[in-house]
């Protein structure tokens, strides 16, 4: 019997091996990796929200209570995907950064995944306050 040859292209990585050794040999297959919604993503599911969580709230002073409903929150623990852009509320600096393969939630960390969140909200997240980039433009 012949195995089948893994093709990148069209397999996702879970397959990369002869069944009785897949996990063995690759017990994270694809982890991490972008392959469009394989395995679980907790950010588009009922997300738990800004709204949810009180060290949130404490974050985010000042905040109406539908903007923070429309902020998700990553479950501690939760894989990040490779080359995704976030965002930690719990980072004094507020900088965004693009996660590898191999990063996870803290366990007190409040990730926010900047694909699920409006570009305005986003940005205020960031600390900007041009009303132009933040949605709050007046109108005259």
């Amino acid at each position: 019997m012949v195995d089948k040859i893994y093709d990148p292209k069209t397999q996702s990585p879970e397959h990369k091996h002869p069944e009785p050794y897949e996990h063995d040999l690759n017990p994270e297959a694809g982890a991490g990796q972008n392959y469009d919604l394989i395995g679980p993503h907790p950010e588009k599911d009922n997300p738990r929200t800004a709204f949810d969580d009180k060290e949130a709230h404490r974050q985010l002073v000042g905040w109406s209570d539908d903007d923070l409903k429309q902020i998700p929150l990553l479950p501690a623990g939760s894989r990040l995907e490779q080359g995704a852009t976030y965002l930690d509320l719990c980072d004094p600096a507020r900088r965004e950064f693009t996660a590898t393969g191999d990063m996870r939630v803290r366990p007190d960390g409040l990730y926010v995944p900047k694909t699920e969140v409006h570009y305005h909200l986003w940005n205020r997240l960031l600390g900007i306050r041009s009303p132009e980039r933040t949605g709050q433009a007046t109108t005259t």
